[in-house]
């Protein structure tokens, strides 16, 4: 059975959520349907592509993923329809692939050329993707889908800066408890850090944590702590506390990492 995926800035009790399954499950029926999130903040593509990244590699080779974020269309940011690491990709050509994608795809392709561009409107992805979602299902040609082209949009995601002892790094999603997830990632601290001392500062100096926990219940509850997370990621919490809330943490904050000598 052909599994869809599903990330959107609706909300789950949309009438679209509804509306999208329809059109698959009419044409389609033997498919299943999975709904990563729909709680993107709206036209928040670095947000969805966080999400997506971290959780498309848990699914079988062969998923198609959709991607209703900011996917109104327009001549420069056509439907694609892209092939990566064994996936698929559905959505609107607004840089997210980009951010989503860590190595070169397989083939992108540009979906529904046959259809003028004048006839488009703001809710044509509801039938482009729909149908795309099916032909993919149905095993159809992909030489029948659309037209070839050779790149997508290219966002430079947000990476840390380095020097020696230092790792200035940022906030880059906010998860459902609340903890501040970093782009600092754990091979990029051990390396810069070579198991030395150190202490992590969150937005100042006045915010200091000098220990990686293992579990969040290794500090106290209402202290302030640094994990790796599932994705490998440097991520700053509060035992049982909402860190980005009581630190005013948000994506953009500033988490600094300084190395010391070792005595």
């Amino acid at each position: 059975m052909p599994i869809v995926t599903l990330t959107t800035d609706w909300n789950s009790e949309d009438y679209f959520v509804g509306l999208f399954k329809g059109k698959i499950l009419s044409r389609c029926i033997d498919i299943n349907i999975v709904d990563i999130t729909h709680r993107v903040n709206a036209f928040n593509t670095s947000q969805a592509a966080f999400i997506i990244r971290n959780s498309y590699i848990h699914f079988p080779p062969g998923t198609i993923h959709v991607v209703f974020v900011n996917s109104e269309p327009s001549d420069k940011n056509p439907f694609l329809l892209v092939k990566a690491n064994r996936h698929f990709f559905i959505g609107t050509d607004n840089g997210i692939f980009d951010l989503i994608i860590n190595e070169e795809p397989e083939f992108i392709m540009k979906i529904n050329i046959n259809n003028d561009f004048t006839s488009y409107n703001s809710y044509s992805a509801f039938d482009v993707f729909s149908n795309t979602v099916c032909d993919l299902a149905e095993g159809k040609d992909l030489s029948l889908l659309g037209e070839p082209v050779k790149d997508y949009q290219r966002r430079t995601p947000i990476r840390p800066t380095i020097d020696e002892s230092v790792i200035t790094g940022r906030v880059i999603y906010i998860d459902s408890f609340m903890n501040a997830i970093t782009n600092i990632t754990r091979e990029l601290f051990e390396r810069v850090g070579m198991s030395r001392p150190f202490e992590i500062y969150v937005q100042s100096k006045h915010y200091r944590i000098t220990s990686i926990n293992r579990f969040y219940h290794e500090s106290p509850v209402g202290e302030l702590l640094a994990i790796f997370n599932s994705a490998g990621l440097l991520e700053i919490a509060i035992n049982s506390g909402n860190v980005a809330g009581l630190l005013n943490l948000d994506a953009n904050s500033t988490i600094r990492v300084e190395f010391k000598d070792k005595k």
